[in-house]
């Protein structure tokens, strides 16, 4: 995911894709602790999709 694809978004997709993110990120921790994870790489780069999201939102926001 590229913030030049989330930039083009509107205020309610990026939240929706927001709160997708961040279950999902609820669930690849689950899957952590419970050792069925087997590519712990997923946790960072949904950790970095959020931050990407949460800097279009804030650009969303601004303008």
């Amino acid at each position: 995911m590229n913030y030049t694809d989330l930039k083009d978004k509107n205020l309610n997709e990026l939240q929706v894709l927001l709160k997708e993110k961040k279950v999902l990120l609820f669930e690849l921790k689950a899957k952590l602790k419970t050792m069925q994870l087997t590519n712990t790489s997923e946790l960072r780069a949904t950790k970095k999709d959020i931050a990407k999201i949460q800097t279009a939102l804030t650009a969303v926001k601004a303008n």
